[in-house]
């Protein structure tokens, strides 16, 4: 699927869909079963080409597994202390003890990041696999519900104004604070309403670091990504204002 979106922003990496579906794809990656793997990783791995996979035994960790869509995977953690203030008795597991005793400090306190998940619009999605498909290699009989770019200052600046181009209001878009694959919950939330918003994401200090500094994760519900792709060619990206800053895209 090619997008023209796509080519004015000058990307040097690919959109990708996010697809739900019962079929397992030929070709991709994905974590082993059992082992701990981020999904924000997996995001720029989709981005470079590749399609990445995950099912409900392989989505990483907790974060991940409830950021794509496979249910509230925190119910049996204690996710409230690991985002605030930790828990200095924590010793029921090794790997996480001590960041659960100190804590994320993400959210100031236990209540609040208590608050914060029951916030989150959980999903538990009605299919086997959840895949992240480069755009390039997409097709409408996928059926994708979201395409996701990752993109630098000036090219989210394009995309924020595209997204709001053909509307009558300009605040359609949201950046929610969340972990790094978690704005793909948000995006299918969006995608149920009538007139969806697109979600900055990426912001989570932990996942940062499988990605390069420069970016950040710009998400837009399918139907969403079609309307912008038709404003393409009579938009401001097709302007002088708009060829000068890709020169240094570029």
């Amino acid at each position: 699927m090619k997008s023209n979106i796509s080519d004015s922003l000058k990307l040097s990496n690919s959109p990708f869909t996010v697809i739900i579906t019962d079929e397992k794809p030929i070709d991709g990656v994905q974590f082993k079963e059992g082992r701990w793997g981020c999904v924000a990783a997996m995001m720029v791995t989709a981005s470079k080409g590749k399609t990445a996979f995950f099912d409900r035994n392989t989505f990483g960790c907790m974060g991940g597994g409830t950021g794509i869509g496979f249910g509230d995977q925190y119910k049996d953690f204690p996710i409230e202390q690991l985002l605030s203030t930790g828990d200095k008795n924590y010793v029921t597991d090794k790997r996480r003890m001590h960041l659960m005793q100190e804590g994320e400090r993400y959210v100031k306190t236990p209540e609040l990041a208590r608050k914060f998940i029951d916030s989150l619009p959980m999903r538990d999605v009605p299919a086997k696999y959840i895949l992240f498909k480069p755009l390039e290699l997409s097709e409408e009989s996928d059926k994708p519900g979201l395409v996701i770019f990752l993109v630098n200052a000036d090219q989210l600046s394009g995309l924020v104004v595209l997204a709001n181009y053909d509307r009558e209001t300009s605040n359609n878009v949201i950046a929610p604070f969340g972990a790094g694959c978690q704005s793909i919950l948000y995006g299918y939330a969006e995608a149920e309403k009538e007139n969806p918003k697109a979600v900055i994401g990426f912001f989570d200090i932990s996942a940062r670091p499988h990605i390069n500094k420069d970016l950040l994760s710009f998400t837009v519900p399918y139907k969403m990504f079609l309307e912008m792709e038709s404003n393409v060619e009579s938009s401001f990206l097709k302007k002088e204002s708009w060829m000068k800053l890709c020169e240094r895209i570029e």
